[in-house]
């Protein structure tokens, strides 16, 4: 009985999350579309007049982000997965690349098919919940006595839904439906909340020439994927040649000058045992921190949840962690996944002015979900220089993406998403 009525709660707030998400998708959305599509349509018309040139990125840029915040939505309140497919634009291009790079991307013109969607269907479709969940509020008013203020019962004086309210026996007719509908919302809120996002998903994602498209993202995280190997290796390389390999061949030369010095000065062949004892020291401490930098021992021996709450206990500033993580993934998607929050919460110590990181991890529905929240002063976006592009280079070579929240002011949200089983 308990286990019913804790399910029955917690249905019941799930539809009343899904009803106030998508009152605030549907204010939200409908302001949105209409001004970016005004400004999109004005911008590109401008265009042959050259002022066009330099105002559509930066409007194509917003239109964007404006796409990827719906992404995210759908991915963390209903798993719905709309994946990103934008060509790259070079950075430092002068605005006549960026505009003509931005405006050949078959992306770009599914984002502006969108929005006219989004502010008509994609309006409806997240109204619909909101409605079922508020419009009862009003049924149950009028049976409570707000029916007089329409009408002193000789009269109809208002109309709730179908029902004519001219009364007190009336006004409780209306509290019936009201409450019929309130069963409504409380069994259809979630599901119309996902319709929406599909809805978006079938606007914004690729039809015609997908697997074309397929294979070019493909192509170009493997080209990805093989220059962070070689960077990796030269990386390494380095780090032997200059660091341990250095010390254990200036610690030869010192024991070579001990084994001639035994006998004629002992107390200088000790002197060089104890610099040798130490370059030993020094070089198997190194050796550690480049054996950790590829791979975590951490990682490898208790996993992701735990290496990053490994990595939070390191962090200057005050961090919080929350995992929920039924399994291990595989270990290069755990590789990833770590490096990933690792250069995240880097750029966020080094760049954000923030006092608080939020890490948030879990796996649900075949996909590992990260976020990384900060309350610094925002402004991050990916190919600033801030590295995090570098971040969705690492990611897309195991089909993950990677989205970026950060108005002016903050908070900063980065979520990251990576489709892994778990075991």
């Amino acid at each position: 009985m308990e286990t019913r009525q804790t399910e029955v709660r917690a249905r019941g707030r799930e539809s009343v999350v899904a009803g106030v998400r998508a009152l605030a998708l549907a204010v939200g959305g409908l302001a949105g579309s209409i001004v970016l599509f005004v400004l999109t349509v004005v911008s590109i018309a401008l265009v042959p007049l050259g002022v066009g040139i330099v105002t559509t990125p930066w409007v194509l840029t917003g239109v964007r982000a404006f796409a990827n915040v719906r992404r995210v939505a759908a991915a963390q309140w209903c798993g719905v997965r709309i994946p990103a497919a934008y060509r790259p634009v070079p950075a430092g291009a002068n605005p006549w690349t960026r505009c003509f790079r931005m405006l050949g991307d078959p992306a770009t013109w599914r984002d502006l098919a969108w929005l006219p969607v989004d502010m008509t269907a994609g309006f409806v479709t997240a109204l619909l919940p909101a409605v079922l969940l508020l419009y009862p509020l009003e049924g149950f008013a009028l049976a409570l006595g707000l029916w007089r203020v329409f009408t002193d019962g000789t009269y109809v004086g208002w109309w709730y839904g179908f029902v004519p309210v001219s009364g007190q026996g009336t006004a409780l007719l209306a509290a019936a439906l009201a409450a019929v509908l309130l069963v409504g919302a409380y069994h259809l809120c979630p599901a119309l909340l996902r319709l929406h996002f599909r809805l978006t998903r079938s606007a914004l994602a690729s039809g015609q020439g997908e697997l074309a498209e397929r294979v070019r993202v493909l192509t170009e995280t493997r080209r990805d994927a093989v220059d962070t190997s070689a960077a990796e290796l030269r990386r390494i390389e380095r780090d032997l040649h200059d660091g341990a390999q250095a010390r254990l061949v200036a610690m030869g030369m010192d024991l070579g000058t001990v084994e001639a010095l035994i006998e004629k000065d002992p107390a200088k062949a000790k002197a060089l045992l104890a610099q040798a004892r130490q370059s030993s020291a020094d070089a198997l401490a190194e050796l550690r921190d480049l054996v950790r930098g590829i791979h975590p021992p951490v990682l490898a021996e208790r996993g992701l949840g735990d290496a990053v709450r490994a990595l939070a206990l390191r962090m200057p500033l005050a961090t919080e962690v929350d995992v929920e993580l039924d399994g291990r993934a595989d270990a290069p998607v755990e590789a990833a996944a770590y490096f990933a929050v690792s250069e995240i919460l880097t750029n966020s110590v080094k760049h954000s002015g923030a006092d608080r990181l939020w890490i948030d991890l879990h796996h649900t529905d075949g996909m590992l979900r990260i976020s990384v929240t900060d309350n610094g002063k925002g402004g991050a976006r990916i190919g600033a220089g801030s590295g995090l592009a570098g971040v969705e280079r690492r990611l897309g070579t195991f089909d993950g993406v990677l989205a970026v929240s950060s108005p002016a002011g903050g908070p900063t949200m980065v979520t990251m998403e990576i489709p892994c089983a778990s075991s």
